[in-house]
């Protein structure tokens, strides 16, 4: 039955079943589940009168909110495609994201008005959107798009990965078939709705069986921990840098965290002292590894596991399927070996948008190619060991140093510009630029020349200049010489 998985009818059926229960608590607005389906109603009928048809794209700029959840619900319903926009950005790269998607309509959180109204013709407050009666309207199919997310791009240009209703549906079935959720559940959302992780690990989930979402505008340590003991949180979701920082925080030690049964983290693999910190604290942690286009969740190591095989990311969730080819040949490998990890099943992305080229090159024989390489052992497990992509992950961002290079060469002064990924105990990684100068500019100078084009996350944590850049007999610069001497 066509539409029979879209998301729409999971808040309509909760509502149904528990109108009365809390659906999300944010800093004092707890709309139950009755309001969230009933505001979501009027809000996709109100989208469609005013103008915005089947498939239209509808960007958001915000921090995360409950506004921002009544948005995504009621373009589940209208069959229109949320794309929410990275608030960490540059004005010039969020233009270059909505110019390639085209959405109809820019919304944004008031903190937001003055900057959205240079980038789109078409803005309104999410704060104050225009609702209708609710009137019955045809729902999408469930290959239908439902997020458009964007990522960093090998050649410095971002690539709006589509999710449809599908790929969300089934990634989520395959979540709560490993690391579930009840009604009962109280969940703690510090991520980002501007990634997919944001949506797909946990929040959506939680809406789906009926639980309640303390949701924060943004992360902050400390009130992380006093929340889980205020609200008696029994799960969250966070990148290793996440629980780094709670660990950090001065009150960590007696921090009441009896509630909290479950941590899931993602994003980069974990530093195995810091799952012993949290472990020493009651603690499990599941891990797990995923991309955006596979929405995003592929492999999960349950808290059973977690002692026995730290430093791995486990085995492939339900419904999706894993396998390792060699990089060259492109044979698929068998048996305990390394190579780059590809990955198939229903929670594969539909492609990137409008970028038929960049969608050919991400798959091979019906097979994602992920360019991480990974490792099996011979009980099934793997572990993430390096990538075949030039790229870097810093807290949790992916950041290709090709978007960085081509910022760099824009100055005046850049003959040429390398950029690479070095450890950094913050972050986990970092990016470091080396700069050959056909004129005169100083470090500061082209990190501030970065930090007005880019993300803060991009800015390379030092420049270091150099004669010439190492390059191969192809003329190819030679990165891992540059990252020898960058220690």
């Amino acid at each position: 039955m066509s539409g029979s998985l879209t998301l729409g009818r999971w808040i309509r059926d909760r509502a149904r079943t528990t109108p009365a229960r809390v659906a999300i608590d944010c800093r004092g607005a707890e709309p139950t589940y009755a309001e969230l389906d009933e505001r979501s109603d009027r809000l996709a009928s109100g989208l469609l009168e005013s103008g915005l048809s089947r498939g239209d794209r509808v960007a958001t700029l915000t921090g995360a909110s409950a506004e921002h959840v009544v948005v995504f619900f009621a373009c589940a319903k209208a069959g229109l495609i949320l794309m929410p926009l990275n608030t960490r950005l540059a004005a010039p790269e969020l233009r270059f994201q909505l110019e390639d998607a085209e959405p109809a309509l820019l919304l944004c959180s008031d903190d937001y008005a003055e900057l959205a109204a240079t980038l789109h013709p078409r803005t309104a407050p999410l704060e104050a959107l225009r609702e209708s009666v609710a009137k019955s309207i045809p729902g999408p199919a469930d290959d239908d798009g439902l997020l458009l997310v964007y990522t960093s791009g090998t050649t410095g240009k971002p690539k709006g990965a589509l999710l449809t209703h599908a790929n969300c549906f089934w990634t989520n079935l395959s979540f709560d078939r490993v690391a579930g959720l009840s009604a009962e559940d109280t969940v703690l959302q510090v991520l980002p709705q501007f990634h997919v992780g944001g949506w797909n690990v946990q929040p959506l989930l939680a809406w789906w069986k009926g639980a309640t979402v303390v949701l924060e505008p943004a992360f902050d340590p400390a009130l992380a921990l006093a929340l889980i003991a205020e609200k008696r949180v029994t799960t969250m979701m966070g990148v290793p840098a996440t629980y780094l920082f709670m660990a950090q925080d001065p009150g960590f030690a007696k921090a009441d965290l009896w509630t909290l049964r479950r941590a899931v983290v993602g994003g980069a693999p974990m530093p195995e002292a810091l799952l012993e910190t949290w472990h020493e604290r009651g603690v499990e942690i599941v891990q797990g590894y995923g991309l955006t286009e596979a929405a995003p969740n592929v492999l999960c190591l349950p808290p059973e596991d977690a002692a026995r095989k730290r430093g791995f990311a486990g085995k492939p969730y339900p419904h999706v399927d894993v396998a390792l080819r060699d990089p060259e040949s492109g044979r698929l490998l068998e048996g305990p070996t390394e190579g780059e990890l590809l990955v198939r099943g229903p929670n594969v992305f539909a492609g990137y948008w409008r970028n038929r080229e960049a969608t050919a090159a991400a798959f091979a024989d019906g097979w994602l190619l992920t360019g991480d390489v990974a490792a099996r052992d011979g009980e099934g497990y793997y572990r993430i060991v390096g990538r075949t992509k030039d790229m870097v992950i810093s807290g949790g961002e992916n950041v290709y140093p090709a978007e960085i290079e081509n910022v760099l060469h824009e100055h005046a002064a850049v003959k040429e510009a390398a950029v690479v990924g070095v450890p950094d105990e913050r972050w986990g990684e970092a990016c470091l630029a080396f700069v050959v100068l056909s004129g005169e500019a100083t470090e500061e100078e082209l990190r501030e020349h970065c930090r007005a084009r880019l993300a803060r996350y991009k800015v390379p944590k030092g420049v270091r200049f150099v004669d010439s850049l190492p390059r191969n007999a192809l003329d190819k610069v030679v990165k891992s010489r540059l990252l020898e001497t960058a220690s």
